[in-house]
């Protein structure tokens, strides 16, 4: 594939010759696909991506009421990114009804850019203006170690997650040399956070927003600040929210099945 065709976090024609000296005294490898990634401060970075990652670190100004949604890749990020738009807008009476609830006009990861992959990864003094309502709504793959000094308040969400291909995957995982690896200490990282400082960091489990979804979302909404009333409860409101963040009726949308996020990946690549 040529490279301007892989997706500007994963490419390598972006990065600055200060990023440049820094990688060439790091940990290199190429992973499974045939990308090259570097390990910086414990976590394994596409090139480009840890230019976003060091812009963030260098100049992230954090507010008080900031709100960075924190995962594992591919372990149910896009689900809490819509959930955590429908309860904050429901905190401004924005019903799930509505027919201009922002769901329905942008996909997730539209809403809620990662930090590292959108917001920094050009500069670190990017144009925060859309943002200037609080709270600001931010995610991230970085581990805890990384932002725990810039995080005002963190969400997190974690799941343990062709032969050859599988062969090679399933090997970097275990070593933990894959694209944010290694898994364990990247999940011990917000799960100690929460242990230590809970106001600040809630740790949630893919396998329990599964299996009891009313009991976690109204625990999300309390972390948020915006918890459920029994007359809300009674009415479906909570309901309404699950039924209009669930998989199927995301897939179902126009948005979410045209367009790109993150610059050049499709948006139906979260709706398999």
């Amino acid at each position: 594939m040529d490279p301007k065709e892989l997706p500007s976090n994963v490419r390598d024609d972006e990065i600055s010759e200060e990023t440049k000296k820094l990688i060439s005294s790091l940990p290199s490898r190429i992973d499974y696909q045939g990308n090259k990634i570097c390990k910086y401060q414990g976590c394994w970075y596409f090139y480009n991506t840890l230019q976003g990652v060091l812009n963030f670190q260098r100049g992230f100004q954090p507010q008080d009421t900031d709100i960075i949604l924190a995962s594992y890749p591919k372990s149910g990020t896009t689900w809490l990114k819509a959930l955590t738009v429908a309860l904050l807008e429901r905190s401004k009476k924005h019903s799930s009804d509505d027919a201009d609830h922002p769901l329905l006009y942008d996909n997730p990861h539209g809403i809620i850019p990662f930090l590292e992959i959108d917001v920094y990864s050009e500069s670190s003094s990017p144009n925060l203006a859309k943002f200037s309502a609080p709270p600001r709504l931010f995610s991230t793959h970085m581990p805890l170690h990384t932002i725990h000094a810039r995080s005002p308040q963190a969400l997190s969400l974690q799941d343990c997650v062709r032969v050859s291909v599988l062969e090679s995957r399933f090997e970097e995982f275990c070593n933990g040399t894959n694209y944010f690896g290694p898994f364990w200490e990247h999940i011990l990282s917000y799960w100690r956070g929460s242990l230590e400082d809970p106001n600040y960091v809630l740790f949630m489990r893919y396998e329990e927003m599964k299996a009891e979804p009313r009991d976690q979302i109204k625990r999300l909404a309390v972390f948020l600040g915006c918890p459920f009333t029994k007359q809300e409860e009674d009415s479906g409101s909570l309901d309404k929210i699950l039924d209009l963040c669930s998989l199927r009726n995301l897939r179902s949308l126009e948005v979410n099945k045209t367009g790109t996020v993150h610059k050049q990946c499709g948006a139906q690549f979260f709706f398999p």
